[in-house]
């Protein structure tokens, strides 16, 4: 029976070395959590204690027990959900736009390269102008509500995507365009089967990048003009000295962008799943 139960044990790692070597849940865990988790401590303890010991004044640098306090008392009231959701919904609408305008010019750029002389000094032109100066005019022409801010967002995501897209889809290799050639593919057969597939890694890339620009143009349009979301409760703070409340806004506002880039790092994983796959493998 011992010698048995021992050629099960040597045979398992042969058979499924992923189950054999993966180590317990608890040490999964604490390997992928523990040392930012006992960083953050450390660093929460030692701003504590230094706010303490210096006596500093809470409305130049508020004590962290004063930020949970005052993150407390807006989650509970529910004055944080309910402005966070207007922010949520002003970066992700904005972002969808974008993209999928990025994708879209990308795309015609790279497939009719006249385009590129034509439409790409123009949107390069629009990019290096700062987002804090056309957003009172969003203001201006679509009013306060969420229009302006859905704009600005859109504006701000439409670059990101588009420099991706034209990268991936033109790093190609020459050798399958050759042989999609010389099997008398379509244009569009080149596009489904060979260019978009392999461009979706840096389309991906661009989105990643995009997402998090979404939330900060949010917050630039909400300054500008705005009774509603997460830039509109950080200028109240601000204009009201309340220093505790503007930094529980700030871990608010991280929250929102850390849950967005992880639902897109999510859904990446899941349409770009052959990159993890030779990343495992070592390819």
């Amino acid at each position: 029976m011992e010698h048995v139960l021992n050629g099960d044990r040597a045979g398992a790692p042969a058979d499924r070395p992923d189950v054999a070597d993966a180590p317990p849940p608890v040490r999964r865990l604490w390997g992928r959590f523990g040392l930012p988790l006992v960083v953050f401590v450390v660093l929460m303890g030692s701003w504590e204690l230094v706010i303490r010991l210096l006596d500093v004044p809470g409305f130049l640098v508020p004590a962290p027990s004063a930020v949970v306090t005052a993150l407390w008392s807006g989650l509970v009231t529910g004055l944080y959900p309910a402005h966070a959701a207007v922010t949520v919904v002003e970066a992700v609408a904005g972002f969808v736009i974008g993209s999928l305008m990025g994708l879209a010019l990308g795309t015609v750029i790279v497939v009719f390269p006249t385009m590129e002389r034509i439409v790409y000094p123009y949107v390069v032109a629009l990019q290096t102008v700062p987002k804090v100066a056309i957003a009172p005019l969003m203001v201006v022409w679509f009013g306060f509500g969420v229009t302006s801010k859905i704009l600005v967002v859109a504006l701000v995501s439409l670059f990101p995507v588009l420099v991706n897209v034209i990268a991936g889809l033109r790093a190609i290799d020459q050798d399958r365009l050759d042989l999609l050639g010389a099997l008398a593919a379509s244009r569009w057969q080149v596009f489904r089967y060979v260019r978009f597939p392999n461009a979706l890694p840096f389309v991906f890339a661009g989105l990643n990048t995009a997402i998090v620009l979404a939330v900060i143009g949010a917050i630039v349009a909400e300054f500008v003009g705005s009774n509603y979301g997460l830039g509109f409760l950080i200028l109240q703070a601000n204009y009201q000295l309340d220093i505790a409340g503007a930094f529980s806004l700030f871990v608010v506002l991280s929250i929102v962008g850390v849950a967005l880039h992880g639902a897109l790092k999510w859904l990446e994983r899941r349409c770009v799943f052959w990159v993890n796959i030779e990343a495992r493998d070592g390819l």
